[in-house]
């Protein structure tokens, strides 16, 4: 019944959420009341306007000067509002927190999986960077801090991907030659499932990863053991994207 009340979508996990979560809630209560206001119009002109009898017949025009106008600004009226909101809401996704209160997640998009890059060498919690690499038969976990912002930075090593965490209630396209980024604070511990929203290839329905948020200790610490066992370290993509990312350096 919840679930009802957010218009099908899940229960939010991050800070950007509710810029999202009220873009959307605001679209569906504005198509009701459109969609309602129209509904009765034809409503209204199919019982006003019905024949009564074969000599009852409303009178015939061409057009309706002041009628064309109406529906003709209307949409705009109705884009414009719609527009303004939706980048209200950009901006407050996009929005970026400072640069040394980030913990940073290089994300690489391969086909069909990812990489995620732990850039924690700086971090004097850890001091150490790591990685994990998933393939089409091991779906990889992304780790994350539980109410600690962090930075996603976004790269594909062939073609569009585009990662998306429902839960967070965004997603952003990993572009060839293009780097994107964002930051986000996952607000809710637990883990969540991620995906590629982009049809990408033969295997894109494979490109499923797994989110697993963690106080802040237990993440500082899940990264030292990625290190420990071998994942130090940070992966890059190849100077001609097609094999996957490689050993940095």
């Amino acid at each position: 019944m919840e679930q009802w009340g957010r218009w099908g979508l899940p229960e939010a996990a991050s800070d950007r959420a509710p810029f999202i979560g009220d873009l959307w809630n605001g679209a569906w209560i504005a198509s009701m009341v459109i969609g309602v206001f129209v509904w009765g119009l034809i409503g209204w002109a199919v019982i006003r306007y019905r024949r009564k009898s074969d000599a009852d017949v409303p009178r015939q025009v061409k057009y309706n000067l002041p009628m064309e106008i109406l529906y003709t600004l209307v949409p705009f009226l109705i884009i414009g509002v719609l527009f303004f909101f939706t980048v209200q809401a950009q901006n407050g996704v996009l929005a970026k927190e400072s640069d040394d209160a980030v913990h940073k997640i290089d994300v690489i998009g391969q086909k069909w999986s990812w990489t995620f890059n732990y850039r924690e060498a700086d971090n004097p919690a850890i001091g150490v960077d790591a990685h994990t690499v998933g393939t089409v038969e091991e779906i990889p976990t992304l780790v994350m801090p539980l109410d600690k912002p962090v930075r996603f930075t976004l790269d594909s090593a062939d073609v569009i991907h585009s990662f998306w965490i429902p839960d967070f209630y965004f997603k952003l396209d990993v572009i060839p030659g293009r780097t994107n980024s964002f930051d986000v604070t996952a607000t809710k511990e637990g883990t969540f499932l991620g995906k590629c929203a982009e049809l990408c290839g033969t295997y894109h329905a494979a490109m499923v990863f797994h989110v697993e948020v963690l106080p802040e200790a237990e993440y500082n610490a899940r990264i030292q053991e990625l290190a420990e066992s071998g994942q130090s370290g940070a992966l890059v993509m190849p100077e001609f994207p097609s094999t996957g990312p490689q050993q940095e350096g």
